[in-house]
């Protein structure tokens, strides 16, 4: 223990919801809650003007709607609050050397090691200074506690809230801990607070009363003797300024549970490449990859998976992932989903053998699906120009993309040629064989990493990469993919031509060209920048697809019916309207998007209602709260409608 309270632990104010006060003048005073908006949204922090109805944080969104129903529910915005929490940890660097962050909004801070105070009067005047200066950078309140040691200093700022300050003298630590419940004393929960009520222990002094030989038989020696020595107010924890961290991982919380196991499969591997950002991003690579499924019953499992080495390549996290997917029941449905990677490490081994023997079984899967069918042509080329060969009477030729050309005959018992060709500068042919009479022609254009590019495989019966189907009538389906954001987007011409013999008759055509424009008996739009996937059917027994991905939204026809995608204009989320400037959703519904202009600092906005599809209306970045475009420091205005 120290001789003075030079140990300082600030807690900023329901910092979120504060950020969004602060942000938002007709807000302030008001009463805000702030998590997620879907049917099982979290709430993740709320003003104290709706703790007054008994919202708190980690209750379900839905109950607090109920406890408070004029508070305004708002996304969270975690660029702007790291942005502000980056200004208050460099106030508080200024202070001391050695600065623990332990949240966007918490740290302890070694006032001594600064030389910035040595006695309980210097202290309290570092506190008092630096809860003004904070004030006056951010507009926000924060707490702080002052005290001998960082258990006793946290304590005082939970005291001390809200925008207060609490100093606790050295030597009265047990006295002043004493009448406080034991549920106050870090790692003693529910469960713990609990059984100590039953054996009639209730307060810190009662708990400092029962000896340590008493503690430790109710509760364990570890815990027992920790919380002995914490009821005597003795924390020899010192402040330490880098903490290493121990895991990374990421979770979503679906709002319908899913039971699709491919769609399920597809957010495991979405959430293992968010897991793999996050990781690279701090510098880490790891060894022991975790899923966390949490069941339509809230029953949870956790599998976990330890590699030969550390890793951050987004490959072998998703097979990992995959892998240990495999393992578990999702029958009943899932409602949450996560990835984590433990075992840290600052230098990468990548688990090569494993990913190695994990593509080879993936890649013997695939020779065993695409053999020969009856009724069914194959035709499968290599990349090195070998082909092999079935039996029948028909014949295909693939070009391979990466500037070499590779030709593959084979025979089926389907009537009729059927050319395949997929190229590097993205051109495509090919046709369908079935039992019956016809073929299929489908043109299209992809380049750069899609499906249908790049040396790999093309087979029948739904196996390789790009795939052909011969059905019993004549039928047939033919898909071909573009590359999404970040790969070489599609060159522009997608048509094709089928013809099919069989239930269906009559000819099925799909054309689309340009940013994506479609004609013919089946429509299809889209695969153009900022466009989604878009698939277009064809009159007939055959169905031809094109499919392009991009960043999000758009619209689309399929299949002569037309739809329109609403853009999205969640509560809170900060927009910009190129004739009234900045301001921030209100709410949005029927096709309408409610508005006010304001931003920090200025008076309280007009309130403007639009349709959601205004194109003068854009989503924009968050105002910063600090700095020179703030309103009130750099002094600028954005212009306001009347």
């Amino acid at each position: 223990m120290r001789s003075a309270p030079t140990i300082l632990h600030l807690d900023m104010d329901a910092f979120y919801a504060s950020v969004e006060q602060a942000s938002k003048p007709s807000l302030r005073g008001k009463a805000v809650i702030v998590g997620g908006l879907g049917p099982r949204g979290v709430v993740a922090t709320a003003s104290y003007e709706a703790r007054r109805f008994g919202v708190h944080s980690a209750m379900p969104m839905a109950q607090a709607r109920r406890l408070c129903p004029n508070g305004a529910c708002l996304i969270p915005r975690f660029s702007l609050y790291r942005e502000v929490s980056d200004t208050v940890m460099g106030m508080l660097r200024e202070l001391s050397p050695l600065v623990e962050p332990l949240s966007l909004d918490e740290a302890f801070v070694d006032l001594e090691a600064g030389g910035v105070a040595f006695d309980a009067e210097t202290a309290r005047a570092v506190g008092e200074r630096l809860r003004a200066d904070i004030a006056a950078v951010t507009g926000l309140s924060g707490s702080v506690g002052l005290a001998g040691s960082k258990m006793l200093a946290k304590v005082a700022s939970e005291e001390a809230k809200p925008a207060g300050l609490l100093l606790i003298e050295v030597g009265t630590e047990r006295a002043h801990l004493a009448p406080m419940s034991v549920r106050t004393l870090p790692g003693v929960g529910p469960a713990t607070g609990e059984h100590l009520r039953r054996a009639g222990i209730t307060t810190v002094g009662e708990l400092a009363e029962a000896g340590e030989d008493e503690l430790v038989r109710m509760v364990g020696r570890s815990h027992g003797v920790g919380l002995y020595r914490m009821a005597l107010g003795v924390d020899e924890r010192p402040v330490v300024a880098e903490r290493d961290a121990k895991s990374v991982s990421v979770e979503d919380t679906f709002d319908v549970d899913l039971h699709d196991r491919v769609r399920i499969r597809t957010e495991v591997q979405r959430l293992a490449d968010r897991c793999v950002e996050r990781l690279r991003g701090s510098g880490h690579s790891g060894r022991t990859i975790v899923l966390k499924v949490r069941r339509y019953d809230f029953s949870t499992l956790t599998r976990s998976e330890t590699l030969r080495g550390p890793t951050d390549d987004p490959a072998v996290v998703r097979e990992a992932a995959a892998r240990l997917l495999e393992a578990v029941d999702t029958t009943g449905g899932v409602r949450l989903l996560g990835v984590g990677v433990t075992g840290l490490a600052d230098y990468t081994q990548e688990d090569l053998f494993a990913f190695a023997d994990a593509m080879a079984a993936r890649a013997g899967a695939d020779d065993a699906a695409a053999g020969p069918a009856a009724g069914v042509g194959v035709a499968a080329a290599r990349a090195d120009g070998v082909a092999p060969f079935g039996g029948g009477s028909g014949q295909g030729a693939v070009d391979a993309d990466g500037g070499q050309e590779s030709h593959a005959s084979g025979e089926g018992a389907g009537q009729g040629p059927g050319p395949v060709r997929d190229g590097g500068t993205g051109r495509a042919r090919g046709a369908q064989q079935g039992q019956g009479q016809g073929a299929g022609e489908v043109l299209g254009e992809a380049a750069g990493q899609g499906r249908g590019a790049g040396p790999g495989r093309v087979g029948s019966a739904g196996a390789g990469r790009v795939a052909q189907e011969g059905q019993e009538q004549g039928a047939g389906s033919r898909r071909v993919g573009s590359a999404g954001e970040g790969q070489t987007p599609r060159e522009g011409l997608s048509q094709g031509q089928g013809h099919g013999h069989g239930q269906g008759q009559g000819p099925g055509h799909v054309q689309g060209q340009g940013q994506g424009q479609g004609a013919g008996s089946g429509r299809v739009e889209g695969a153009g920048e900022g466009q989604g996937s878009r698939e277009g059917h064809g009159h007939g027994p055959g169905q031809d697809q094109v499919q392009g991905a991009g960043q999000a939204g758009g619209q689309g026809r399929s299949g002569g019916g037309e739809g329109v995608g609403e853009r999205s204009w969640p509560a809170g989320s900060d927009v910009r309207h190129a004739v009234y400037g900045p301001g921030w959703v209100q709410g949005s519904g029927v096709g309408r998007v409610t508005v006010r202009f304001e931003q920090p600092g200025s008076e309280p906005g007009r309130v403007r209602t639009f349709l959601v599809d205004d194109p003068e209306l854009e989503p924009s970045d968050p105002m910063p709260l600090v700095g020179d475009r703030a309103v009130g420091v750099g002094g600028s205005t954005a212009p306001q409608g009347a």
